[in-house]
């Protein structure tokens, strides 16, 4: 049962925000009619808190906010009460690392805590496998924002995981990979980076976008082309990125009945990981 008020200080390992009140428990009360609950009608950002701040660099609250801003926008809902999610963000930033802010059509917040993934620091060094899921039954609506419709996401890392990886790349109709069931994708070859570029249908990533700027700030060329099957082919790194992972490089790839391996290259994890650090704010 959920309890309201403020006398969680600090917050329980249960603890989440809700509709400016600051609750505990594992159930959340919503009208039957929700259009959250009955469509996923809600839009979303999952952010990672560094050093429990959210003013600092690397957290970059207002990049997050910015991206709801414009899904909010752009479907004519109600913007919630800024205040009072930041609010709720910096009392449950004391206690988790990451932070998944939701906003209900008519401009309630929820936001919830959970910590890092224990293996993080293992893949992060050694890669993942990934699996390559079918365009025809694994595809995410409205691809460039990050709605409570996440349901193709999901079940492509379902089947991904049944098939003993730890990811899923999605597809479009002619096989162009486009980015992972959480991230956004990055590859070397021919001496520059490469990401499929937002035309195709995928999320603008807040760290795609500082990685972004990040590396053109550094001089090094990051070329958004499709991601044919042939262009993969040609990649000797790949790796997915997001705020809450940062880089991941990409050890094996599943596609069918075939397995490509690739090399978990340290040096170009640390690459693009001083990329995105570079930038601050």
């Amino acid at each position: 049962m959920a309890t309201g008020g403020m006398s969680l200080t600090p917050p329980s390992a249960n603890a989440y925000w809700y509709a400016g009140q600051l609750m505990s428990g594992d159930t959340l009360t919503l009208p039957r009619q929700d259009p959250g609950l009955l469509y996923g009608a809600t839009v979303f950002t999952t952010l990672r808190v560094y050093d429990h701040h959210l003013d600092h660099p690397w957290t970059v609250w207002a990049a997050h906010q910015a991206r709801l801003t414009r899904s909010l926008q752009t479907f004519h809902w109600v913007e919630p009460n800024w205040a009072q999610v930041r609010q709720g963000a910096e009392t449950l930033a004391s206690h988790f690392p990451v932070l998944r802010v939701t906003i209900f059509p008519d401009g309630r917040e929820l936001i919830l805590g959970r910590s890092l993934p224990p293996d993080l620091a293992l893949k992060q060094t050694q890669g993942v496998t990934v699996w390559v899921a079918d365009a025809e039954e694994y595809g995410r609506p409205l691809a460039a924002h990050k709605t409570g419709n996440y349901l193709g996401s999901w079940l492509a890392l379902q089947a991904a995981q049944r098939a003993a990886a730890q990811e899923a790349v999605l597809v479009d109709d002619q096989d162009h990979w486009l980015e992972t069931s959480t991230g956004n994708l990055w590859g070397w070859a021919a001496g520059q980076w490469w990401t499929p570029p937002l035309t195709a249908g995928l999320l603008p990533g807040v760290m795609r976008s500082r990685l972004l700027q990040g590396l053109q700030q550094q001089q090094q060329t990051v070329l958004t082309a499709a991601w044919t099957p042939q262009r993969v082919s040609q990649f000797s790194f790949l790796a997915y990125t997001n705020s809450v992972v940062e880089v991941v490089p990409i050890q094996t790839v599943l596609q069918g009945a075939s397995s490509v391996n690739y090399n978990p290259d340290y040096g170009k994890v640390k690459q693009l990981t001083l990329a995105w650090q570079s930038i601050v704010g």
